[in-house]
């Protein structure tokens, strides 16, 4: 995920607003105790989301791919009073402690945590959303944009993450995953339903706003 030069991702970090201490507490557990801890988002990329959901100010919610739920606090900043995330993960194993960071947070109120087949939870969710952040397994970032774009308000916005997949996108030959990271870029770009910006933060960040058509 080194894509940007390491001093300036350093400068960049050190000029960013430090976040609150249940987000510092859960990257260190997880850097710790969990295994693949480069999955969390981290510093520079949490405040970017808690940023953009500031800026929305959503009453709905919903995230595809929990982890530890550093994400999941940090967009649950940015909602409406009242609001509500649904965050959704397959990895029961991560249950107890994330149920423990979300108690300890100030939005334990606002976030239902479902464990689950996204594919299968999302079709039964009846929800219009304001933004969504898909951060799963890399295959079905396509699947995940097919069954949310119709639940996602017009003028609402998607993220998905991961989608330079460590600068493997411009591999000769690229591999499976990377593949799939592929044909979902160029299947946002070519979509009219959406206006789309791919941000070269941290391991890429595909921004997407719903249009009307």
């Amino acid at each position: 995920m080194d894509l940007i030069n390491e001093s300036i991702q350093h400068y960049a970090e050190q000029h960013t607003s430090s976040e609150a201490d249940l987000l510092k507490k859960i990257e260190r557990d997880t850097h710790a105790k969990v295994m693949m801890p480069r999955m969390l988002s981290g510093h520079l990329q949490g405040r970017v989301l808690s940023m953009i959901s500031h800026m929305i100010r959503p009453q709905r919610i919903l995230e595809i791919g929990t982890y530890t739920g550093y994400s999941a606090v940090c967009l649950a900043e940015g909602l409406q009073e009242g609001g509500k995330l649904i965050t959704i993960d397959i990895n029961e194993e991560l249950e107890d402690r994330v149920r423990d960071y979300f108690a300890a947070s100030s939005y334990n109120n606002n976030i239902e945590y479902k464990i689950g087949n996204a594919v299968e939870v999302i079709p039964a969710l009846n929800e219009t959303f304001d933004l969504v952040f898909i951060d799963a397994d890399k295959e079905r970032y396509s699947v995940y944009f097919d069954l949310v774009i119709d639940k996602v308000r017009n003028g609402g916005f998607i993220l998905a993450d991961n989608v330079l997949w460590s600068g493997k996108v411009l591999d000769a030959k690229p591999d499976k995953d990377t593949r799939a990271i592929l044909e979902f870029n160029k299947k946002i770009q070519d979509d009219p339903r959406v206006e789309n910006v791919l941000l070269p933060i941290r391991d890429g960040i595909m921004l997407m706003r719903k249009v009307s058509l």
